[in-house]
């Protein structure tokens, strides 16, 4: 099967189409929502295909980007779901919904490891290494180079599946409703972290 990464500048183009639920990632020029600047969205729909949205300084008008990332008949399938959400709904500002964290179902079902970033679940799960070089580039460039577009198509070519090793894991453990319950609450916790709660645990006892 033939893969191709697409670059788009600004939004997808209207002859885009995924079918089903979408894998999305972000990458911007830093880890803090409201003062690092979104600068790329990743999609795929786990054909092999991986489309990437490059954003300009201060311009964030995707009106087709946007109606996929809040059609409410497809999943959203992230890693980490907090940050791209939080980041999203800053910049872009959507609400993302419905979603699905492999982190967040990681972090649920192999409780016998604290490694839950991609790289290792891609490893243990798919056999796959993934490469994280081009993590900390500079993603605001006008121009990314090759290895910062695989690495960009990299981080959702792998979720679709992911999705489905990390589900059947949940189920043999018997906590799909906590996990749907996680999910469903992802939103509101992305809210809850651009409204200044973000290294807050509101359910602490204080």
């Amino acid at each position: 099967m033939r893969i191709t990464n697409f670059l788009h500048k600004g939004d997808l183009p209207s002859d885009v189409v995924f079918k089903g639920d979408i894998a999305v990632d972000t990458e911007a020029m830093g880890l803090n929502n409201k003062r690092d600047r979104l600068c790329l969205v990743q999609l795929s729909d786990g054909n092999g295909d991986a489309h990437l949205v490059q954003f300009a300084v201060g311009v964030y008008k995707a009106p087709n980007l946007t109606k996929l990332l809040t059609d409410s008949l497809r999943v959203k399938i992230f890693h980490f779901a907090r940050f791209d959400l939080s980041i999203m709904r800053q910049y872009l500002g959507v609400r993302t919904a419905p979603v699905y964290c492999t982190r967040t179902a990681s972090r649920l079902v192999r409780t016998y490891t604290d490694k839950h970033g991609y790289k290792e679940i891609c490893k243990e799960l798919l056999g796959v290494d993934v490469s994280k070089q081009q993590q900390s580039s500079d993603w605001g460039a006008e121009t990314l180079t090759p290895d910062q577009i695989e690495y960009a198509a990299s981080d959702v070519h792998h979720l679709h599946k992911l999705r489905a090793k990390l589900d059947a894991m949940i189920a043999r453990e018997g906590r799909q409703e906590l996990a749907q319950s996680c999910f469903n609450f992802l939103p509101y916790r992305a809210e809850l972290d651009l409204a200044g709660w973000e290294n807050e645990d509101i359910f602490a006892h204080s």
